[in-house]
């Protein structure tokens, strides 16, 4: 059971590596849920999603000792950062019906600079003029991607916009309960959350529009895949933050697009016209430099 008296030691190095693991498992997810989409609603798919997080770790949490137990504060952080996982994969996986899979998560990408400043503003971390002004450069990046799919498919380019501030304020949460909780444990407690949340829901509202119900017969390896791609993804986010800070494993993120781009068109053939490609080399530029920047600060 993990020792909640020992003083906190941060290890930016193994945050860092958590962080680039769930760099590459996230977009795959999202590629998945992305196909799973011409045969369900997409709130239906968050709920399996869900589902197989539940079902997966809480065995796991009592298989390893791990403590469920929380402060007040603990279980109440857990429940909006619960809420915030659930918007959050919502808007993405929404954005997707539209957009191609790197330029969903390019335009996602305004997110580190948010989270930047929030975590300067709210935590007190340190953020040096340098990694500001590089963050600043990656978002007018954003931009130059937003433009041309806002052209293509209007409104529903700026879902991606919607899940940069929602998972902003989901890692710094995260950040602050991952202190107090063993991300094991966290990931369990929010799956358990969040299926009672969907199982109240489904059971009271009439299925129309957004709370249609598809059956899953014949979905069943690809909706396994999804969930548990994306259980992994997060909890390697979840872990990421309990060692270093949110304003250094951020930037990490950037390479997430890459990523994204060499699944999108493997998977759909997906490609950017010039100008979000410009955006997208932009980002990555910007990112690669906030990656050399941190190497050479540690």
């Amino acid at each position: 059971m993990t020792d909640r008296t020992a003083p906190w030691i941060d290890r930016p190095s193994l945050g860092v590596a958590l962080m680039l693991g769930f760099c590459a498992l996230a977009p795959l997810s999202d590629a998945v849920s992305k196909l799973l989409t011409a045969d369900f609603p997409v709130l239906q798919l968050v709920a399996i999603r869900f589902l197989v997080q539940a079902v997966l770790l809480a065995p796991l949490v009592y298989a390893t000792g791990q403590s469920w137990r929380m402060s007040r504060l603990g279980w109440t952080l857990t429940a909006a950062r619960t809420l915030l996982q659930i918007v959050g994969i919502w808007l993405m996986v929404t954005g997707l019906i539209w957009l191609p899979l790197a330029d969903a998560i390019a335009i996602a990408f305004v997110m580190p600079f948010i989270l930047l400043l929030l975590g300067h503003f709210l935590l007190g971390e340190e953020v040096g003029p340098r990694r500001l002004t590089a963050c600043a450069i990656g978002f007018s990046g954003t931009l130059l991607v937003v433009q041309p799919s806002f052209a293509a498919v209007g409104w529903p380019a700026l879902y991606p916009l919607g899940v940069a501030f929602v998972f902003a304020a989901f890692m710094l949460v995260t950040r602050r309960v991952a202190r107090e909780a063993d991300p094991l444990a966290m990931q369990a407690a929010s799956g358990t959350m969040a299926i009672a949340g969907f199982a109240l829901l489904y059971a009271f509202v009439p299925r129309t529009g957004l709370f249609d119900l598809a059956p899953v017969a014949g979905h069943g390896p690809l909706l396994l895949t999804m969930g548990l791609l994306g259980t992994l993804a997060h909890l390697m986010m979840t872990w990421s933050l309990r060692y270093a800070p949110a304003s250094t494993v951020a930037p990490m993120q950037y390479l997430e697009i890459p990523m994204a781009a060499i699944i999108g068109l493997a998977m759909f053939g997906d490609f950017s016209n010039p100008m979000a490609m410009t955006g997208i080399g932009v980002t990555i530029a910007t990112g690669l430099y906030i990656l050399w920047r941190e190497r050479g600060a540690a």
